[in-house]
């Protein structure tokens, strides 16, 4: 290459962000962000969303505008806020969570939707295959609802006396909560348990379970892969403590507020994932060409505080694998 020919190549290349950012906000391409939750609890995850978005050249402002729809845990509005967003014609749906990834599947065939989930998108009816979605539809899943087991599994290790189990399953989302409940049944006749499900799914709701819990219960099970449960997990925490339940839920915040156990896939990474995927439609990739995304990772947080003040002798062995230990 002409040394002439390489400097007007170059220019041209670095002055890419700078047209970018002079774009007029009309011009800009559009993306939905459709959640059940609140803005305010799941300002993390959005900020890995864009973390993903920036990566592959978008950043929101300058090259790119994000119409933000938060359902604030009243899933009945998913179906109302999605329409808005296909109504206002925008170039990607990015449906973070199960319920929102099926309000947006139902609701257009043709603009791309990049969803995160933490059950079997396949099962879910969200794609024909992980491999080759087909259609537009993509995205990313955590592995939270296929390690709903090992979650028994772990507090049965914590708890190897108890006699029953109960897990909390959030009826408002039925398409996560059925297969939880089925699935926890089964994991808890192999571990020779009794099941009790709590069904919540409000704060009060929650609160008024965990109290009515019977005294010699085994410990509760938080069921993972729900945008509720996920976005109160400190208020959880502090329910969970004060009546002195032993409890295992999903995320980081949950253990560092003081519960006692975290273990499930990285709903930050997911979201990461979908911010990548949402910016490489956004180039013209297509989401049937888009195989879905598996995030592998998987953490576990254990409060050892909590533990001594419950009562709960936690295995050497846990506190070795941990991610990260509240003493």
């Amino acid at each position: 290459m002409r040394r002439r020919e390489f400097i007007s190549l170059f220019g041209s290349v670095m002055a890419w962000p700078l047209a970018a950012r002079a774009q007029p906000a009309s011009k800009m391409p559009v993306v939905g962000f459709l959640n059940s939750a609140s803005a305010e609890l799941f300002e993390k995850y959005v900020g890995q969303f864009r973390r993903g978005l920036n990566e592959m050249g978008f950043i929101e402002g300058q090259n790119v505008v994000v119409e933000y729809r938060w359902a604030d845990g009243h899933y009945e509005r998913l179906p109302e806020l999605v329409s808005d967003l296909v109504h206002r014609k925008v170039a990607v749906i990015a449906a973070t969570g199960t319920p929102a990834a099926l309000a947006a599947k139902a609701a257009t065939q043709t603009i791309p939707i990049v969803f995160t989930t933490g059950g079997d998108a396949v099962a879910l009816g969200l794609v024909a295959s992980l491999a080759q979605p087909g259609g537009n539809v993509t995205g990313t899943t955590q592995l939270n609802m296929a390690l709903g087991q090992k979650r028994l599994e772990l507090m049965h290790q914590l708890l190897p006396k108890a006699t029953s189990i109960a897990i909390a399953v959030n009826p408002a989302n039925p398409a996560v909560s059925e297969v939880q409940a089925k699935d926890a049944q089964n994991a808890a006749s192999s571990l020779g348990l009794q099941l009790q499900i709590l069904q919540a799914s409000t704060e009060a709701e929650f609160e008024t379970a965990v109290a009515n819990l019977p005294k010699h219960s085994g410990g509760l099970v938080i069921g993972a892969g729900d945008s509720f449960f996920l976005s109160a997990t400190a208020k959880f925490a502090e329910i969970t403590f004060r009546h002195g339940v032993p409890t295992i839920a999903n995320g980081r915040d949950f253990t560092a507020a003081g519960g006692l156990l975290s273990y499930g896939g990285s709903v930050a990474d997911s979201y990461h994932l979908a911010g990548i995927y949402t910016g490489r439609i956004l180039t013209g990739e297509k989401p049937a060409a888009l195989p879905v995304l598996q995030s592998s990772k998987v953490e576990m947080y254990i409060n050892l505080k909590t533990a001594k003040a419950l009562g709960v002798e936690v295995p050497p062995g846990l506190v070795i694998a941990a991610d990260e230990v509240f003493e």
